[in-house]
């Protein structure tokens, strides 16, 4: 006879702590097993096969199995498509109802709704919860109800409606009794899944003593003055609730703020999907990029005679990390400098980043180009050398990840910043004319 449990999906949430589908399961009235799936749909398409991110989430899973074990569980592990998985599920035990935490991306919505018709057609009940974001959706909306597409009013409200009933964390300890006990599942290895251990370091969860120096020395990217906790907030290893807590505790209005930007850019992408692969601003999709196949390869490769965008495109490469200061440099150089489509800037970065999360990529990259909602307008255009002056005038960044710098063996400017300045405003100009 087959087992009577209710189902908590990890998705976007790997911690047991504060998170909110797993409180509402144990809260349920049967024994809670939690899945996690291996989604081949994603997977499939990594080209990497030591991609840090897969070890990073591998390495999450080992931890939370060993926190099941201490509590009498175990962690239900598939690999396949979900709608492969969610047969198997359901062909071992008999699912009385499955939690899970809202995931804002297209592909997950449009899985999620997948997901839910099948589960009607088995009589099983899906609840989602809000758990990634402070405020979602339609949670901070202009008067009308519409959503906001600026962000300084929306942050306005987000902060008049901030308080401790929305920091509150979900006291998941309380019900840890009511996890379905069973001796350890299969565990599958890195190798079965088709991967190998990425080597890239991953960044500390303790961000808690940065907040203070964070407004005044964020934007220097020699600095170790960032959190870098952005691969923790895109898997779920530290809560939401968690981090806005510490920001208001250490009076960090500046890093509340870059919260409050993700939530903002997640708001965005659902609401205006089609921003995932288009622009915001429809007339900036007749812009004539140029798509020079070989300055996006001296881009990719820092090889473009620019020294802190070549840094910064080191670094990326090396690491899987690049200074969000760097990120706004070297995006406004691909697209303004060399007339570059920002959809293959925001397509190598969801390949490298470790901390990639498409809304707040594709956000910030339409911010670079002046594409989207909320952007820097299109005659603004980051004169890389000035920037590095302003922000690393020691050069102490630009040595670190181009040493050719200092020993003057570097190529020359790929483009001459006045003449692609020229360039770009009478492109720009002609595209917004249509």
């Amino acid at each position: 006879m087959k087992q009577e449990v209710n189902i908590c999906w990890l998705r976007r949430d790997l911690r047991l702590n504060d998170n909110a589908a797993l409180y509402h399961a144990l809260k349920g009235d049967f024994p809670v097993l939690l899945l996690f799936i291996f989604d081949s749909n994603i997977l499939d398409d990594l080209n990497d096969k030591k991609d840090a991110r897969v070890t990073f989430i591998y390495q999450q899973l080992q931890r939370i199995e060993k926190e099941l074990q201490q509590n009498g569980s175990s962690l239900l592990i598939k690999h396949g498509t979900p709608e492969q998985a969610w047969q198997e599920v359901t062909g071992s035990y008999t699912v009385k109802g499955v939690y899970t935490n809202h995931d804002y991306e297209p592909y997950a919505a449009e899985r999620d709704d997948s997901l839910g018709e099948f589960l009607r057609s088995e009589s099983i009940a899906l609840q989602t919860f809000k758990d990634q974001v402070i405020f979602e959706k339609d949670e901070v909306t202009k008067a009308d109800g519409k959503p906001y597409t600026v962000f300084t009013p929306y942050f306005r409200q987000w902060m008049l409606k901030l308080n401790n009933f929305y920091l509150k964390a979900y006291p998941v300890e309380k019900y840890m009794e009511h996890l379905f006990q069973t001796k350890p599942l299969a565990f599958p290895s890195l190798s079965e899944l088709g991967f190998e251990e990425g080597r890239q370091e991953f960044p500390s969860k303790n961000f808690e003593k940065k907040l203070a120096s964070y407004e005044e020395r964020r934007d220097f990217p020699f600095d170790d003055a960032t959190t870098r906790i952005g691969l923790h907030l895109r898997f779920g290893t530290i809560s939401i609730r968690e981090a806005a807590s510490a920001a208001q505790d250490a009076k960090a209005n500046k890093w509340l703020s870059e919260l409050a930007w993700r939530d903002f850019y997640m708001m965005i992408l659902w609401h205006f999907p089609h921003t995932a692969t288009q622009s915001f601003k429809a007339a900036y999709d007749n812009i004539k990029w140029i798509n020079s196949e070989k300055d996006f390869k001296a881009w990719k490769n820092g090889k473009t005679g620019y020294p802190i965008v070549d840094a910064g495109m080191n670094q990326l490469n090396q690491t899987g990390y690049m200074h969000n200061r760097v990120r706004m440099i070297v995006g406004s150089f691909l697209t303004k400098h060399l007339l570059i489509d920002w959809r293959w800037g925001e397509a190598y970065f969801a390949e490298k980043l470790l901390d990639y999360e498409m809304a707040s990529n594709v956000g910030g990259w339409q911010w670079a180009c002046g594409c989207g909602n909320d952007a820097a307008p299109y005659f603004r255009v980051f004169n890389p050398e000035l920037q590095a002056k302003k922000f690393d005038p020691q050069n102490k960044y630009i040595y670190k990840w181009a040493p050719e710098y200092k020993e003057e063996k570097h190529v020359q400017p790929i483009v001459e910043h006045a003449f692609a300045r020229e360039r770009i405003l009478k492109v720009f100009k002609e595209a917004l004319a249509q």
